[in-house]
């Protein structure tokens, strides 16, 4: 994957758009790994930074030759990166992996806001038409849960999930901004340099327990390093190549990998309606890369 800065609408429109389905269907197992990390929800996150540090300098090094001083952007987006995964990693301790995941992802209705105002990026009626779909297929997701799986405090899981959505369109705003003159390894670095210690102190303050207890627990917490690289890593890279809004729907597809996996691992049955969601869900995607490729054209 190259890491070259590029600006929107660059290139073969399949290739960014490809990167982006791809980054989120892996980022959809997160949710996984956070489970099976057998940490702290905050520590999860500060394993998930540092196993994805050493491969992210290397990555940067050999594109730029060298890390060079934090971009702005970078540390901005690190900060709020750090919010956005310790609201989520408690939430996918209290409620269940479809509801955490499908709920920090309401992300675009920021985004576009934002994207509007002040990137100038003006969404058309079928463009917000197609935001609309996902969201509604989204919470179709979420509403309704079969039985199965065992819930701590759903209320304050989906609360906290739901506040994540606010920190992760800050992170894909900052991160985007910042892709118009930094490269995608770059970022992700600094991100994580960022991230990590702001992680691992919210975890020590909350007596969390840092060191995974398990085998199992340590192959979690690597993968979730290595899911940050590929799938964090892919959609930097494609933020740099398409719109923010449109890129902030497309994303709309993890809640959707993360129910088919909360089902299959954890018990976590997918009901009538959140089966309906799902497909309303990707439904609103393929029309908002129809609206945003038609509007373009």
């Amino acid at each position: 994957m190259s890491d070259a800065v590029a600006a929107p609408q660059e290139g073969p429109r399949w290739l960014p758009l490809a990167a982006l389905l791809g980054g989120a269907c892996i980022i959809g197992l997160s949710a996984i790994f956070v489970r099976l990390a057998d940490t702290g929800a905050a520590a999860a996150g500060f394993w998930r930074l540092a196993f994805a540090m050493p491969l992210l300098a290397l990555m940067t090094v050999r594109t730029t030759g060298a890390i060079g001083r934090p971009p702005k952007m970078a540390l901005l987006a690190g900060v709020f990166f750090a919010l956005d995964l310790g609201f989520w990693h408690y939430g996918i301790h209290y409620t269940s992996v479809t509801n955490a995941t499908v709920l920090s992802n309401l992300t675009p209705v920021v985004v576009t806001a934002f994207a509007w105002i002040f990137l100038k990026q003006r969404p058309g009626w079928l463009f917000s038409l197609a935001v609309a779909a996902a969201l509604g297929g989204a919470w179709l997701m979420a509403v309704e849960r079969g039985a199965g799986g065992k819930l701590i405090n759903q209320p304050l899981g989906d609360t906290l999930s739901a506040i994540t959505a606010f920190w992760y369109a800050l992170y894909f705003l900052a991160m985007a901004e910042g892709r118009k003159t930094e490269g995608a390894s770059r970022l992700m670095l600094w991100v994580s340099i960022v991230g990590a210690p702001l992680m691992l102190i919210t975890a020590l303050l909350l007596g969390e327990p840092i060191l995974p207890g398990s085998l199992l627990g340590w192959g979690a917490c690597l993968g979730l390093g290595l899911m940050h690289v590929s799938g964090q890593g892919s959609i930097a890279w494609a933020m740099g190549r398409l719109p923010t809004s449109t890129a902030s729907v497309v994303v709309l597809i993890q809640p959707v990998v993360a129910a088919y996996l909360g089902w299959l691992l954890f018990a976590e049955a997918i009901g009538p309606l959140q089966g309906l969601g799902a497909a309303i869900t990707l439904g609103g995607v393929v029309l908002a890369q129809w609206a945003s490729r038609k509007r373009a054209s």
